[in-house]
C-alpha cells in the first residue's frame, strides 16, 4: 500500500505544470470551482411585553450549478424555544438567478418532525429575492411557505429591507394546532448599517399573525394570535 501511495505521489510530482494548469483552467471554465457563502443573523428584543430572540442562518457550498444549501431558523420567547428548524437541500441552477431545491427539513420545536422539502429560490422581477417551498411531513401533511424580500440602498452603507412571509396548510393538523388554508403571515422591515461587508448591525421590526382556523384555535386555547416585535441584531457574513 505504501509503495502504491508513493508511486501515485511521484506521478503527480512529475506531471508537467502546463498540463495541470490547463486541467484547472478547463474546470474553472465549466463552473467547477468550489465557492461558499454563509450568513448568520441573531437578534433580541421585545414582543407583546415578552423577551424575544431569534436566529436565521443560511448558506451554501458548491459550484455555480450544484450546491449544498443549509438553513436554520428559530425563535425563543421568554427564554423558551417556540420554533427551531434545520434544513439541508440539494440546489441546482435551472435558469439565470433561479435554483430548484430538494432535501430535508427537521423541526425540533414546536414538534419533532421531519419533512421532505422541495421548491425554488431566486431573484424575481424588480429584484425581489424569493423563496417558495413545499413540505411533505413524515405524517403525510402538506404545507407551503412563500417568502420575499428586497433591498433598498439609502446610502452605500445604510440599507432598508422590507420582507414578507406567508404559510399555508393543505389540511387541518391537530397535533400542531394548524388549520387548513393560510395559517400564518409575517411582514417586517430590517434596517441595517454595513460597518463592513461582514459585520452588520441592524434593527428589525416585524408583525406576526396567525390567520384563519389557526387563529381561531389559538384564541380558543387562550393564546395570542399576533405579535409586534422590535429587536436589535447582528448580521455576520463568512
Amino acid at each position: 500500500m505504501r509503495i502504491k501511495l508513493l508511486g501515485a505521489l511521484l506521478a503527480l510530482a512529475i506531471v508537467p505544470g502546463p498540463v495541470l494548469a490547463a486541467a484547472e483552467g478547463h474546470q474553472q471554465e465549466h463552473g467547477g470551482q468550489i465557492f461558499h457563502a454563509f450568513r448568520l443573523e441573531a437578534d433580541s428584543g421585545i414582543g407583546n411585553n415578552d423577551s424575544v430572540s431569534s436566529w436565521d442562518f443560511d448558506g451554501w457550498i458548491g459550484t455555480d450549478e450544484n450546491k449544498l444549501w443549509l438553513k436554520s431558523e428559530g425563535e425563543r420567547v421568554s427564554n423558551e424555544t417556540e420554533q427551531a428548524e434545520f434544513w439541508a437541500l440539494y440546489s441546482r441552477n435551472i435558469d439565470t438567478f433561479w435554483d430548484a431545491q430538494i432535501g430535508l427539513r427537521h423541526d425540533i420545536e414546536p414538534n419533532h418532525l421531519t419533512y421532505l422539502a422541495a421548491g425554488f429560490e431566486g431573484l424575481a422581477p424588480y429584484f425581489f429575492e424569493t423563496e417558495a417551498h413545499l413540505f411533505l411531513s413524515e405524517d403525510g401533511d402538506v404545507t407551503l411557505r412563500l417568502r420575499q424580500e428586497n433591498d433598498f440602498l439609502l446610502t452605500q452603507r445604510l440599507i432598508l429591507q422590507p420582507y414578507a412571509e406567508i404559510n399555508f396548510s393543505a389540511q387541518h393538523v391537530p397535533e400542531q394546532d394548524l388549520g387548513a388554508g393560510i395559517n400564518a403571515a409575517e411582514i417586517g422591515l430590517q434596517t441595517r448599517y454595513e460597518i463592513t461587508r461582514v459585520f452588520v448591525p441592524y434593527l428589525d421590526i416585524r408583525y406576526e399573525r396567525k390567520l384563519g382556523e389557526t387563529s381561531a384555535i389559538a384564541q380558543s386555547e387562550g393564546e395570542e394570535n399576533d405579535a409586534f416585535i422590535a429587536a436589535l441584531g447582528l448580521r455576520l457574513l463568512f
